[in-house]
């Protein structure tokens, strides 16, 4: 079972894709999941902790816009353990919403430069190009460690 980032990090449908297929899907509704239901946290309703902006300092230089530091808090440590990824371009809003180009750049960087296996999809606009959408998906999933045939 692989580590799939995915990219928009907000796809419900990827993330459930990605699960179907034996992964586990490395994704911000996960990890803002996690901070909702983690005791403790002392800033509601931001959830974030005072260590928080430090991690996205490990990803982004102070001179970075903090937005930028801040959602690299969130997906820096996602990068590391991902051992696989799709990315999806020109997606429509509802599939998923990055919402920042400048982080959305630097995360694709930073999994390039990791030298993982990746796919790069571009979002389907026809019926047709649906079908070869999820297909292409499929077989990159399949040819994981331990995907499902």
């Amino acid at each position: 079972m692989a580590k799939v980032f995915i990219y928009p990090t907000t796809s419900l449908i990827l993330s459930d894709l990605v699960a179907r297929f034996g992964h586990t899907p490395l994704s911000a509704a996960l990890q803002v999941r996690e901070r909702i239901q983690t005791p403790g946290l002392e800033s509601p309703p931001l959830q974030i902790t005072p260590e928080d902006p430090k991690k996205g300092l490990r990803y982004a230089a102070v001179e970075v816009p903090s937005g930028v530091r801040g959602r690299m808090a969130l997906y820096g440590p996602m990068i590391e353990e991902a051992e696989a990824a799709i990315i999806i371009h020109d997606a429509d809003y509802s599939f998923g919403c990055m919402g920042c180009a400048r982080t959305n750049e630097l995360i694709q960087f930073l999994l390039r430069k990791k030298g993982i296996p990746i796919l790069d999809l571009r979002y389907p606009r026809t019926d047709e190009e649906g079908v070869e959408f999820v297909a292409a998906i499929q077989e990159f999933l399949k040819s994981l460690p331990g995907g499902s045939p």
